[in-house]
C-alpha cells in the first residue's frame, strides 16, 4: 500500500484527564508566528505544494499558534487555530482535534480541509497534533516503528486537557476528526474514550480489526465519510492488507461495519438509509442511554476515491477522484453541531 503525505461536562472526567499531565511528564509551550500565513495555504518546509483546500466557511480564522506539549518524554507539536472572538463574547469554546493522513502534516490537512476557517466561523478552536513519523498508532498493536500502541491516545488526552486549561476549550464539546490514518485514529479516540468527546468523524478511516482490533466501548455520536471507489482503503475494508516497506499498515474493518460498531456500542436502534444526490446516506439513532443523544451515520459517496470530498486539493496519482457531492468539512462541523437523528 502506498503510504500517504498521503463530555463530558462532569468534573470527574476534567480531573481524571490533569492527572494525565503530570504522569505523562508533560509541558507545554507555544509561540505565535510574526503574522498568520493567508487562509488555507500552509506554511512551512512540510506544505505541499498541490494547492489550497476545501470547505465553505467564510470566517477568517485568528492567527496561527505553533505548540508544543510534553508528553512521555516526546515534545510533541500543534497548530492551533483560534476563532475571532465575538464582541462581548466571554465564555467556553468548541473544541476540534484534527488528524492528518500517514505520510501527511498539519499544515497539509489544514489546506486540504480549510477547516480552521469553517471552524471559525462557528466559533470553534481548531488544533491540527503532528504525529509521529508522520502518522498514529490508530491501532492497539505494538510495532517496531511504535512499539507502544497507546502512546498517540495519551497525547491526545493531554492535548485536551492543556488546551480547556490554556484556552477556554469547552470540556461537554470535544470533537475529533480525521482523514485516513487519521480517521482511523479520531475512531480509536471515540472508540476508547466515548466519554470525553461530543463527537467524532472520519473521512477514509476505518476501526482496526485481527490483531489490532480497536473495540467501541460506549456510546458517541459518530460520522463515517466514505469513498465508494476508494483504491486505497476500500469501502469493504483491508483485512489483509499487503506488507509496506515502511510503517504496517493495520487490517481494518468495512466502513459499514465500522458505523455499526459504534452503533451497537450506543444501543442504537435499526438503521435508516437513504440516498442523496451523490451519496448514501445511514443513520442509527442512539439509544436513551447515551449522554449527548445524538446518531451514528455512514455517508458513502458515489464515485469518490481516498480523497476529501468537497477540497479544492488535488489528490496523489492513483487515489481517485474527489467528490464535489457534499463539502465534507461543512457536513462534519454541522454535525457536531447538532449529531441529531437526522431527516
Amino acid at each position: 500500500m502506498r503510504s500517504f503525505r498521503d463530555r463530558s461536562r462532569r468534573w470527574p472526567g476534567v480531573l481524571a484527564l490533569s492527572v494525565v499531565l503530570p504522569l505523562s511528564g508533560c509541558a507545554a509551550d507555544s509561540d505565535r508566528p510574526d503574522a498568520a500565513p493567508p487562509s488555507g495555504v500552509p506554511s512551512g518546509p512540510s506544505a505541499p505544494a498541490d494547492g489550497t483546500g476545501g470547505g465553505a466557511g467564510t470566517a477568517t480564522p485568528g492567527p496561527e499558534v505553533r505548540g508544543r506539549l510534553r508528553v512521555d518524554g516526546d515534545v510533541r507539536r500543534y497548530l492551533l487555530h483560534r476563532p475571532v472572538p465575538a464582541p462581548g463574547a466571554d465564555g467556553s469554546r468548541p473544541l476540534v482535534v484534527a488528524f492528518h493522513g500517514r505520510g501527511a502534516d498539519a499544515a497539509e490537512l489544514r489546506a486540504r480541509t480549510r477547516l480552521e476557517r469553517a471552524a471559525a466561523a462557528r466559533g470553534m478552536l481548531v488544533a491540527f497534533p503532528e504525529g509521529l513519523g508522520h502518522g498514529w498508532g490508530a491501532g492497539n498493536r505494538a510495532t517496531r516503528q511504535r512499539p507502544d500502541p497507546g502512546r498517540d491516545v495519551r497525547f491526545t488526552e493531554a492535548l485536551i486537557a492543556h488546551l480547556v486549561r490554556t484556552e477556554r476549550a469547552d470540556p461537554g464539546r470535544v470533537y475529533v476528526a480525521g482523514f485516513s490514518n487519521g480517521g482511523s485514529m479520531a475512531l480509536r479516540m471515540a472508540a476508547e474514550r466515548p466519554g470525553l468527546l461530543a463527537g467524532a468523524a472520519s473521512v477514509s478511516g476505518q476501526l482496526p480489526t485481527g490483531d489490532a482490533a480497536v473495540e467501541p466501548t460506549g456510546p458517541v455520536p459518530v460520522m463515517v465519510v466514505h469513498g465508494a471507489a476508494d483504491p486505497v482503503r476500500p469501502l469493504a475494508g483491508l483485512p489483509s492488507p499487503p506488507p509496506d516497506p515502511g510503517e504496517p499498515v493495520l487490517p481494518t474493518r468495512s466502513a459499514r461495519d465500522t458505523a455499526a460498531a459504534f452503533a451497537a456500542a450506543g444501543d442504537a436502534g435499526e438503521p435508516v438509509t437513504r440516498q442523496e444526490k451523490g451519496y448514501e446516506r445511514t443513520v442509527w439513532r442512539l439509544g436513551s442511554g447515551a449522554r449527548h443523544g445524538g446518531t451514528v451515520r455512514l455517508l458513502v459517496v458515489h464515485g469518490a476515491g481516498h480523497t476529501w470530498p468537497g477540497s479544492t486539493v488535488p489528490p496523489p496519482e492513483g487515489f481517485g477522484p474527489v467528490s464535489k457531492a457534499l463539502d465534507a468539512t461543512d457536513t462534519i462541523l454541522d454535525f457536531f453541531t447538532d449529531p441529531g437523528p437526522g431527516r
